[in-house]
């Protein structure tokens, strides 16, 4: 038994709707009898009408046919004579069919009224349900502070939330049914129609507007558009979101401003740049024919009266021309500082090592009869201008063998450390008189120098050579040192090609 339950409790509602039809066209042949009985005649007729119209409204139509069949033959058999007969005369046999008749349309006119009824139900609770949900979301969304409204097809306002009314200032009332691009005179930085075509392509649209405030200020939002569809696929409302950006905007103006102006005055340095190298130039240039007279006639003085003059006047004479000769060097320094300037770098792949055997070689003069102990540790290739490159090492490699003169064992050593952000750093050590590190900042000046001219020669155009160079080759430079207590000058190379 316990296995057909499940199939009897299917069936239960099946059983009780027909057995309401059953019940109903019962009842109602027990009340037409009794009726009869007591001689109200006629009244069985609307009695059966009634008992299948309840049947149909409660039971539905399959039932409501049954109890139009029992209803008729119960009809036949109790209340049309021969009674107790399912007998029909053809006399009554139109009277008959006219009951069936009706029974059935009265039949069909209450499955379609409870059909209808039922659907409104259904459309009422689903009509609820949707209120309630929408409530509900109305409310979450009032709860934010982000700007979000609603509009529909014809730009009319239909929702309006707190975010909205705290950033423009209008109520939800006075929002509300109000066309938007009016109300907030909105600026659309392309055609309308435009971003229409591609809300409607995309359903999303995003952009910067500019809109006006109820205290009529001006504003900014990043502003991002939603589509909504009804079930068909129609567009019936548009959701907005804004998020002001007046302040990013602001700063990116005032950023544009200072760029423009940076831009500007860049242009104006580089150009002042090229002026005083071209005036440096010229007068370099020109400078060079008339000292080269002064130094040829001041020889050939020299030579032709050196005779006569006393020591004092050959002196002078002996100054004036180391003099001449010095502002020579420092004219020719002079020239190549500024074409370094205006050369091109050639860049490809270089050996250090090999450039500061070079250097060592040529320096080898220089070194001759000197105590110097040399440390050369290992050196990477990197990339660069190699006639540039050369002349770094030869500006920091000789200004090591300067100023250590004054020592009786020099030492200096050249290497590199380990690579550190991309970067090859190379140093060269020595242990001479060093400097005072608070006059660090004029050592790669343009005819900058920490020691007295008599002490060591020298131009002092050197290491702002060296600085140019590498700033040229996206590096940098600097120094350490301590006064009588040696010094290392280091400078950085990109380990990549730029």
């Amino acid at each position: 038994m316990p296995e057909h339950r499940p199939a009897v409790l299917k069936a239960a509602p099946v059983i009780l709707r027909y057995g309401l039809a059953v019940a109903s066209v019962a009842l109602g042949t027990v009340s037409a009898s009794f009726l009869d009985r007591y001689h109200f005649r006629g009244v069985e007729y609307p009695l059966f009408l009634f008992a299948i119209a309840v049947t149909v409204w409660y039971a539905g139509v399959g039932p409501g046919i049954l109890a139009v069949i029992l209803s008729s033959l119960f009809f036949n058999y109790f209340f049309t004579e021969p009674r107790f007969s399912f007998y029909v005369a053809p006399t009554d046999l139109p009277y008959y069919l006219i009951f069936i008749l009706f029974a059935l349309l009265l039949t069909w006119f209450s499955a379609v009224r409870r059909r209808v009824e039922q659907q409104l139900l259904q459309s009422r609770d689903t009509l609820r349900r949707e209120i309630v949900e929408r409530t509900q979301q109305a409310s979450l969304l009032n709860l934010t502070h982000d700007t979000i409204f609603v509009r529909d097809m014809d730009d009319i306002i239909t929702y309006w939330n707190r975010g909205a009314a705290e950033l423009y200032g209008w109520t939800e009332d006075q929002a509300i049914g109000k066309h938007s691009q009016q109300l907030l005179q909105t600026d659309f930085p392309l055609p309308m129609d435009e971003v229409r075509e591609e809300l409607l392509r995309t359903g999303r649209w995003e952009g910067e507007l500019h809109k006006t405030k109820a205290d009529g200020s001006r504003v900014f939002v990043a502003s991002r558009w939603s589509l909504r569809q009804d079930e068909q696929g129609h567009p019936v409302a548009i959701l907005e979101t804004n998020n002001d950006i007046s302040d990013r905007k602001h700063r990116e103006e005032e950023i544009r401003k200072l760029n423009q102006e940076l831009e500007k005055r860049t242009t104006d340095l580089e150009a002042s740049n090229k002026e005083l190298e071209a005036f440096a130039y010229s007068v370099s240039h020109d400078l060079r024919a008339p000292l080269r007279h002064m130094v040829g006639f001041t020889e050939l003085l020299q030579k032709n009266v050196s005779s006569m003059l006393d020591e004092k006047s050959l002196r002078y004479m002996r100054t004036i021309l180391e003099s001449a000769k010095r502002m020579g060097t420092l004219i020719d320094d002079l020239l190549a500082f500024s074409r370094i300037a205006r050369a091109e770098t050639r860049q490809r792949v270089i050996s250090l090592e090999e450039l500061v055997k070079e250097v060592l070689s040529e320096l080898q003069r220089e070194t001759e009869g000197r105590s110097i102990a040399w440390t050369i540790g290992a050196l990477p290739e990197t990339f660069g201008d190699r006639p540039m490159l050369r002349l770094v090492l030869v500006n920091l490699i000789a200004n090591a063998v300067k100023f250590t003169r004054t020592r009786p064992r020099a030492e200096i050593e050249i290497g590199c450390l380990k690579e550190q952000n991309d970067a090859v750093v190379v140093f060269v050590r020595d242990n001479g008189v060093g400097f005072d590190m608070k006059y660090a900042h004029k050592l790669f000046g343009v005819f900058q120098r920490l020691h007295q001219a008599g002490t060591f020669e020298g131009t002092g155009i050197g290491l702002a050579t060296v600085q140019r160079i590498i700033h040229r080759h996206g590096g940098s430079v600097w120094a350490e040192g301590l006064v009588d207590g040696g010094a290392t000058f280091f400078f950085s190379l990109p380990s990549h090609r730029r």
